[in-house]
């Protein structure tokens, strides 16, 4: 049976590749993520706003965090990001090389 840790990943998703690696940066300097990938190859999401449906190219964040960081990192991410209603989904992270888990945890 998988263990619980505090650890997370979070995708979020951004307009244009020069806004995901500003928040990439921002979290990163600022301790609230230890680590982000930037998807530099747009991928194209689609998506129901405002009543209509919509089709547009994104940059995806990967940003691996920590529980205790997670508002933090959430309030910096919708501070820097453009979008009305920026994606920020958190998703559990079950296990891992204890090494890199005891990284994270020291960058975060």
């Amino acid at each position: 049976m998988p263990r619980a840790t505090p650890y997370r990943v979070v995708l979020v998703t951004c307009g244009s590749l020069p806004e995901a690696r500003k928040i990439a940066r921002a979290v990163v300097a600022k301790q609230l993520a230890a680590c982000v990938n930037v998807f530099t190859a747009p991928v194209e999401s689609l998506y129901t706003w405002k009543s209509k449906l919509e089709r547009s190219r994104e940059h995806l964040l990967l940003i691996k965090t920590t529980v205790k960081r997670l508002k933090a990192l959430e309030r910096e991410v919708l501070r820097l990001h453009s979008y009305e209603n920026p994606e920020f989904l958190v998703l559990p992270v079950e296990d891992g090389s204890p090494a890199y888990l005891r990284w994270l945890s020291q960058n975060t």
